[in-house]
């Protein structure tokens, strides 16, 4: 199940401004909307579709056949890198993936219909797949 845009407007996006002085806090998507449990982002990153997966992936292989598991980040945003030992210059690379933009405080996963140790443990597994700091949340 691979996370990625069924059609894009522009294959390549600018760079967005980043001003490490000014907290990046997230007004949307911060508070728990489906699930019992999430995790909560702690800084500002971006993820990338295949850490999406694998952290989706930790999170179902241990839930098995319980509960209820809600993705709540898309990776929209196209990545673009130039190929290894390519000179400067010659215009911006080729898109390589897509990634979600996530800030502090925004909710990346939540989970449903499980016992409380047991959906901590799964959003654990699934934090430790993510290249960001996490904490575990609940209603």
């Amino acid at each position: 199940m691979a996370l990625f845009p069924k059609k894009v407007k522009f294959r390549k996006w600018q760079k967005t401004r980043r001003n490490p002085k000014k907290k990046q806090i997230a007004t949307r998507g911060a508070t728990l909307a489906f699930g019992s449990f999430g995790l909560k982002s702690c800084e500002p990153k971006w993820i990338k579709a295949n850490q999406i997966e694998a952290a989706r992936r930790a999170m179902s292989r241990f839930a098995q056949k319980t509960g209820k598991i809600w993705i709540r980040v898309f990776p929209d945003r196209p990545i673009t890198a130039k190929p290894a030992e390519v000179k400067m210059g010659k215009g911006k690379g080729d898109p390589v993936g897509y990634v979600a933009p996530v800030r502090t405080g925004t909710i990346i996963f939540e989970v449903d219909g499980m016992a409380e140790d047991a959906a901590r443990e799964a959003l654990r597994k699934a934090g430790a797949k993510l290249p960001l700091k996490t904490k575990i949340i609940s209603r």
